[in-house]
């Protein structure tokens, strides 16, 4: 399980993850950045170009885990938040070929590797080495994708979404148990 800063993680690590990833034959031709985005970032200026961004647009618990605690999990312990993190993936581009050739790449990366486990997740979470968080592909109708966008001041880009199940986020709760007061008396012993 981690900590508050596990939603965070997840996407940054993500993001660093396709940034390292991607190709010297791809970004001499076509030079990408990788962002980690808001809502409110997407709002000021102008919209990022050459950018993949990542943008977390909903958080949900998970129906199948809530309120439900694991056999790895300490006994009596209380359940951890278990949500999933849904994401929109976007490309940002001034050409076809950019957006689409980054856009089908980065799917591609995910596809090969859909699993965050410690060793792709930033430290920053306090993950545990059983932590792993699943990427996986989401449907979004053509009404859905569109209202989001208008939510959003820039106008729609090419984009697609998914889902990065199951974030554990422990509940912090000191699981030490009490302790037990005993008396001791001493008394002088002769030899």
């Amino acid at each position: 399980m981690a900590n508050v800063f596990a939603v965070h993680s997840v996407g940054n690590s993500l993001m660093t993850y396709l940034k390292n990833a991607y190709p010297k034959t791809l970004s001499d031709t076509i030079p990408f950045d990788f962002k980690l985005t808001s809502t409110g970032e997407l709002a000021e200026g102008a919209d990022p170009q050459n950018t993949l961004t990542l943008l977390l647009f909903r958080i949900t618990q998970n129906e199948h885990l809530r309120n439900r605690t694991i056999a790895s999990d300490p006994l009596g312990a209380n359940p951890p938040l278990s949500i999933d993190l849904h994401y929109l993936m976007t490309a940002w581009a001034d050409h076809a070929l950019a957006e689409q050739s980054v856009l089908t790449w980065a799917m591609r990366e995910i596809q090969m590797r859909p699993t965050l486990d410690l060793s792709a997740l930033s430290p920053e979470a306090g993950w545990d080495p059983a932590d792993m968080v699943q990427l996986i592909p989401a449907e979004l109708t053509a009404d859905e994708l569109f209202r989001l966008w208008d939510l959003l001041a820039p106008k729609y880009h090419l984009s697609v979404s998914y889902i990065a199940r199951v974030v554990r986020v422990d509940t912090d709760i000191d699981l030490a148990k009490p302790v037990a007061a005993m008396r001791l008396g001493f008394q002088e012993v002769e030899s």
